[in-house]
């Protein structure tokens, strides 16, 4: 169990450096790294600059320059060009930064190396695989997935472009290298054989009715729809944080992503599974049980029947079953609070964003960690910053420490969770497959109905 996750990384690593030096890699000293640009930085192109993009563009900005954003909320896209514009001329860069509101802009344009992808879930994949496709190297917010059917995609087309991919899940890098500890503890077996993990995730919140609205003249509301059904724009009250589909509350309808099962899930249920091991090729769930949920509006054969309100679930409690037999619960609350229970032969311990407690925890002081046990949980080098590593890979041609596949199986966890709770049945689950065993109906879910011209090509 040890090397394993190392040993899977080395492997993918491998497969990449073997065959994926970039189609406009020369060996001229300008593009010694295979960048566009006449420097070592690569030349950055940021698609969704929202609230969210607030943490992802200026860390992008450290290693690399921008020459265009695009979002379909022009009022994000011109906060955005000013906000580069600003970071790039304290260096001296004077550029002009384009605007676009068509992402296939920025993927239509040689000199991008990279591209940032910090829109709405349900957009992710899309714009993910063309980008593939267009030779760019990709950082992509998570959850990267709206369904399992998008993750098998996204890595047919990572296999046969051979590009550089970083998921945004940095609780793998930073928050203190919490989680990393907590990772390199299980190893090491200070709580024993891990029999059980708890996944506090929180819960979404109720709307009520959300009346029609007129779509503000800066937000190309058909557009920002996409994927999904062409639907009436909602807002309950105004400002920056106003109740509406659009903007952050999007986590709160099925349609565009998965509630806090895919949010916060796509952090603590990947953690947990890297921890025990159930995130490589073949690895997963193989009975999935919901025992408690509520949606703020009624469901009928796994569909809301309202549509003025959120209806992602508030509250659940569901149980997972891997081949290995450790235990997962999800749920949105527990008495430790959110953060991932982990409980083994041995002992027991809980890990957060901003603390750990437990037995095994105190004890480090009196009994540290080997010499080197955190960085062999990060691939065997010593961690950076989430942004770092991504960078340092598109250089080196390396897979980064949060990588598509080990994401696409949490992920897998997290929709198939979603699926039983909606459908308010148990799941049996092949990992090998990728197949819901013995019920036709529900594996039907994992794709979604996709609108004209908006479908995911691959």
């Amino acid at each position: 169990m040890k090397n394993t996750r190392r040993d899977f990384l080395k492997t993918s690593a491998a497969a990449v450096a073997a065959g994926s030096m970039p189609y406009w890699f020369t060996s001229k000293s300008a593009q010694a790294f295979g960048f566009k640009s006449s420097t070592e930085r690569p030349v950055i192109g940021c698609i969704g600059t929202g609230s969210r993009w607030g943490g992802v563009g200026p860390g992008a900005l450290k290693f690399g320059d921008c020459a265009a954003v695009c979002d379909v909320d022009a009022q994000h896209a011109g906060r955005a060009k000013d906000r580069v514009k600003e970071a790039q001329s304290k260096k001296g860069d004077n550029r002009e930064i384009d605007v676009y509101e068509d992402y296939r802009k920025i993927l239509e344009r040689d000199d991008i190396d990279i591209v940032t992808i910090v829109t709405p879930d349900h957009w992710h994949s899309k714009i993910a695989i063309e980008a593939m496709q267009a030779g760019k190297d990709v950082y992509c917010e998570k959850p990267l997935t709206l369904t399992i059917d998008e993750g098998k995609k996204i890595i047919q087309v990572l296999e046969a472009t051979n590009r550089v991919f970083q998921v945004g899940t940095q609780q793998r890098t930073e928050m203190g290298q919490r989680f990393l500890q907590a990772i390199a503890m299980i190893r090491d077996g200070r709580i024993g054989d891990v029999k059980k993990c708890v996944c506090d995730i929180g819960g979404s919140t109720d709307s009520g009715p959300i009346p029609v609205a007129e779509p503000p003249a800066h937000l190309n509301w058909e557009m920002w729809l996409g994927q999904t059904p062409l639907v009436d724009y909602r807002i309950k009250q105004e400002g920056r944080r106003g109740l509406t589909r659009c903007h952050y509350e999007f986590r709160w309808w099925y349609e565009y992503s998965g509630g806090k099962m895919t949010d916060w899930g796509a952090h603590h249920v990947d953690i947990a599974q890297w921890a025990i091991n159930q995130n490589g090729p073949d690895q997963g769930p193989t009975r999935i049980t919901p025992t408690a949920a509520e949606h703020p509006v009624p469901f009928v054969n796994g569909y809301p029947t309202m549509d003025d309100r959120y209806n992602a679930a508030t509250s659940f409690t569901v149980d997972v079953e891997f081949p290995n037999g450790v235990q997962m619960q999800i749920v949105n609350k527990s008495p430790d609070g959110n953060g991932i229970l982990f409980e083994g032969t041995k002992g027991r311990f809980h890990v957060a964003r901003s603390r750990t407690k437990g037995a095994p925890f105190e004890n480090l002081e009196d009994n540290p960690l080997p010499d080197g046990a955190i960085a062999e949980v990060y691939g065997g080098k010593e961690p950076t910053s989430h942004m770092e590593n991504f960078m340092d890979c598109v250089k080196s041609r390396e897979t980064p420490i949060s990588d598509v596949h080990s994401h696409h199986r949490a992920m897998t966890t997290c929709h198939l969770a979603n699926i039983s709770i909606r459908l308010d049945r148990e799941l049996n689950w092949d990992p090998k497959t990728e197949q819901i065993v013995g019920d036709d109906d529900a594996n039907q879910w994992q794709a979604r109905e996709q609108r004209k011209g908006y479908e995911i090509k691959v």
